[in-house]
This record gives structure tokens, sequence and C-alpha cells, in this order.
């Protein structure tokens, strides 16, 4: 890992894919703080540089308040030096019929998957602009952002990830001149921690979704690894704007 790239901050990262693509980082030698909501952050992160042999640190932070994003970054700012990459990897989903969707369950839904995204991007690109340093955000989507799954109803999920797709396209025209990449990874069916209790408890939809899959298996965390890497480093120097699916060629039928 190209070291002027480091720090690392990925929202989520205190558990699931958010985890394995800090740990991925970490593997490189690359400085990680992980963003999370959730309790124990801070321990994760202790064995994940234990691990790796890098600094990592765990921040609680709730994605939806922008002031709280905005203290966490001035900490990892403190104790890491200013983030170069960002991996926006918090995010909720719900399988509910669109008229069983209340007011307050769509509007949790957008605060984290959508306002989430943007509030940790505009933190990570201030810390950039005000240094003059170049960086990579990596937005974690979703092919639900451009398909519609089936045969589960999802449609406030998927209407979060297609804003979250195209604020990535935005982004990085926007702050373009200013050295920020912007691009989105958009993963099909994974089998995060989550996904694995949902599927051992629901196994007919498990494998119903396997059976559209063309590689023939859902993917593991791991499989994400190298793309994240790719987008994060200076070997997608030339890549903005962009929304890079990876789901075993489900898209593709």
């Amino acid at each position: 890992m190209d070291q002027t790239l480091g720090p690392v901050v990925v929202t989520g990262g205190g558990r699931g894919l958010g985890h394995s693509i800090a740990s991925a980082f970490a593997a490189q030698g690359a400085s990680v703080a992980l963003l999370d909501v959730q309790e124990g952050a801070s321990e994760v992160a202790r064995a994940l540089g234990d691990e790796h042999g890098v600094d990592a640190i765990g921040v609680d932070a709730d994605v939806t308040d922008p002031a709280d994003l905005e203290s966490a970054f001035a900490l990892v700012r403190e104790r890491l030096g200013v983030p170069r990459i960002l991996v926006t990897a918090a995010g909720i989903t719900q399988l509910k019929d669109a008229l069983e969707v209340s007011p307050d369950e769509w509007r949790r839904v957008m605060a984290v998957n959508v306002d989430g995204t943007f509030f940790a991007a505009q933190a990570f690109a201030r810390g950039l602009l005000s240094t003059g340093a170049s960086g990579s955000a990596v937005f974690i989507s979703s092919m639900s952002g451009s398909i519609v799954n089936v045969p589960q109803r999802q449609s406030a999920y998927n209407t979060s990830k297609a804003a979250v797709s195209h604020l990535a396209k935005s982004l990085a025209v926007e702050w373009a001149d200013s050295g920020i990449r912007v691009n989105a990874i958009a993963p099909g069916y994974f089998l995060s921690d989550m996904t694995r209790q949902f599927t051992d408890e629901n196994p007919e939809l498990a494998r119903d979704w396997t059976s559209r899959i063309p590689l023939g298996r859902m993917g593991d965390p791991a499989d994400l690894h190298g793309l994240a890497l790719f987008l994060g480093s200076e070997a997608s120097a030339y890549v903005t704007g962009q929304v890079l699916g990876i789901d075993g060629g489900y898209t593709a039928i």
C-alpha cells in the first residue's frame, strides 16, 4: 500500500463488510480508523492493529449526525493524520412491502444510507481541502441501486442505494479539480455476518438468490478486498465517478 494514501477511515468499520475491508487495508500496512455507532469499535480496532502491526483506532460515531462525524474526523486527524481514503460501509437494509413501510422507517433507511454517506464525504473532503492533499472516497452502494431485487420487497433500500451511486458520480465531478476521486462499489449478495444470519433463517430465499447468480455462489467478504484496494490506491488514479459492480454476474442477465 502506498503510504501517501493513508490513513483510511471506514464507516461501519466495526463489523461486517466494513471491518473486512478495513482489514484488507491494514494488511497492506495502512493505518485505519473504524467509525461505528455500535459499541466495541475500539476493541475491534485494537485487535486489528495488533494483527497487522499498524495504527488502528475505533471511534464511536453516528453517521446520521454531521456534528458527530466532524468530531470523529477531527479525532482521526489528531491521532493518525489527515485521512486520504474513505470507505463508507455503514448501512442498513429493510425487507418490507412498500405499503407497510412507515414514514419513520423510510427516513431511517435514507438517513443512514444516503445522509450518512454524504456527511462522511463532507467531513473527509474538508480535511483534505484544508491541507491541499489528494484522496479517494469509496462508497459502498449495491447492485440494488440499478436493479430491483426479487422475490423480496425492499423499495426503500433500493432507492437509497441508487442515491448513493449517483452521489458518487456527482461528487466525483464536483471535486475532481481538488484532487479527490469518488467511486462506488456495487456489491451483489454477499455473506456478511448479518446476511449469513438471515440466510440461515431463510434457506429457501438463499437458494433462490444463489440460483440467479451465474457464478453459482454468494460473495465472500474477501471478494471485495481487491476492488476496494484498487480504488483506494494510486493504481486507479484515472478512475473517478464510476459505479463498479461485483456480483458474480447477477446484473449481467
